[in-house]
């Protein structure tokens, strides 16, 4: 007995018979259309120590190159930071604790040596001048004291010993008397007892900082590193500049050098300064050596504490390259040679200074040699990628070998 299957429609034939021809001439044409389109251009191969790719490959576009040139004048820029002139800078702390009763100078304030800048209320300065009124007192008693022993010596009552003892006992009492009073002198008052402590500049300048107001407590534990003073008294008319230094630009940064100083407030301007320590050390966070220069700021238009480039001149010999062209692998330094169109080589280069544009190289690169300035990571990358895909090919091959 034959099966029986279940008749269809011829309409449906028809449709089911379009159907696939429409997808078959469908796939004709996709493959077609995929036929047409260029094959990838071949991957660039290692042969030796250079890296070849094809003519036209679409990379080459992206490798500009740029011939080294002979190192003359480097332009360094480094950053630095304005400060106080601290040789021109009294800081003012309390010698006595006190309450503060009055307040004789603020911010902005031009002060010449002598002038009041705060008056406090303090017990221990009032201890210090009773100190020097009773060794007054005690000279005066040894010097009356002296005047009788004297008569008692030339009436021969007394003997020569004693006269000695009065004498050597005024001496003690004078040097006691002047101690006190030259304490009590250095913070105000030589006589009498007001304990009226008074705060002073000594040097003629501006107050830049005032940490002190009415009432308050101040005691002399409170000074010291870490500690705002009570008063910052300078000269803003000179300004210390900190720059900090690489180990390359110190021999252009010798005491006596001098430097350009670009302030972001001021574009276009360039002030100038000179060198005036550079330190012995370098410091171990950032590895840099710290340089101290000191800049003219007659007309007060720069500012404490504002951030600044330093650019220095500096005559070097080498080769210079862009900064881009410099690759780090590990701890070794490379650029990308092209030797000719389409082939590059690795250079291992030793950095004679490291600057934010170029560079000044030491060793391995010659002057009018091509070098890879846009893109060198990536054609480092492509140089690893090509060199394993060559040991992984010698690697199969020595296995058929086998």
């Amino acid at each position: 007995m034959q099966p029986i299957f279940p008749r269809r429609p011829l309409a449906a034939l028809l449709l089911a018979g379009a159907l696939s021809s429409a997808a078959l001439i469908a796939g004709c044409g996709e493959s077609s259309e995929k036929s047409t389109e260029p094959p990838p251009p071949p991957a660039p191969i290692v042969q030796g120590k250079q890296l070849r790719f094809v003519a036209g490959h679409p990379q080459l576009a992206l490798l500009a190159a740029t011939p080294a040139k002979a190192a003359t004048d480097i332009v360094a820029e480094l950053p630095a930071r304005l400060v106080w002139n601290e040789e021109r800078t009294q800081r003012i702390y309390p010698a006595f604790g006190g309450r503060v009763l009055s307040i004789g100078a603020d911010i902005g304030a031009a002060v010449k040596p002598g002038t009041a800048l705060a008056r406090i209320a303090s017990p221990d300065f009032g201890a210090a001048q009773s100190d020097t009124t009773k060794a007054g007192v005690d000279v005066a008693l040894a010097r009356k004291s002296l005047a009788r022993q004297r008569e008692l010596f030339d009436a021969g009552i007394i003997a020569r010993k004693d006269l000695d003892q009065t004498e050597a006992d005024l001496a003690r009492a004078q040097a006691e008397s002047a101690r006190a009073a030259a304490r009590t002198t250095l913070y105000g008052s030589a006589t009498g007892v007001n304990q009226q402590l008074g705060l002073a500049s000594n040097i003629a300048g501006v107050v830049v900082e005032r940490n002190i107001n009415p009432g308050q407590e101040v005691r002399p534990d409170q000074s010291g590193p870490g500690t705002p003073a009570l008063f910052v008294v300078t000269d803003p008319t000179s300004l210390w500049v900190q720059i900090d230094a690489k180990e390359t630009d110190v021999g252009s940064l010798q005491p006596g050098a001098s430097f350009e100083l670009l302030v972001p407030a001021y574009p276009g301007e360039v002030f100038r300064g000179k060198v005036a320590a550079v330190s012995d050390a370098i410091d171990p966070g950032t590895r840099t050596i710290k340089v101290r220069g000191v800049i003219a700021n007659v007309d007060r238009r720069l500012k404490s504490e504002m951030l600044v480039t330093a650019r220095v001149h500096e005559q070097l010999s080498g080769v210079v390259v862009p900064a881009t062209a410099i690759v780090l692998d590990r701890t070794q330094h490379f650029v990308y040679v092209q030797v000719q169109p389409g082939v590059f080589e690795p250079r291992r280069v030793t950095l004679a200074h490291m600057g934010s544009k170029e560079v000044v190289l030491g060793s391995g690169v010659q002057v009018g040699e091509q070098v890879v300035a846009d893109n060198a990571l990536l054609l480092a990358r492509e140089f690893s990628s090509a060199t394993e895909d060559a040991r992984i090919g010698a690697q199969n091959a020595d296995g058929k070998a086998k």
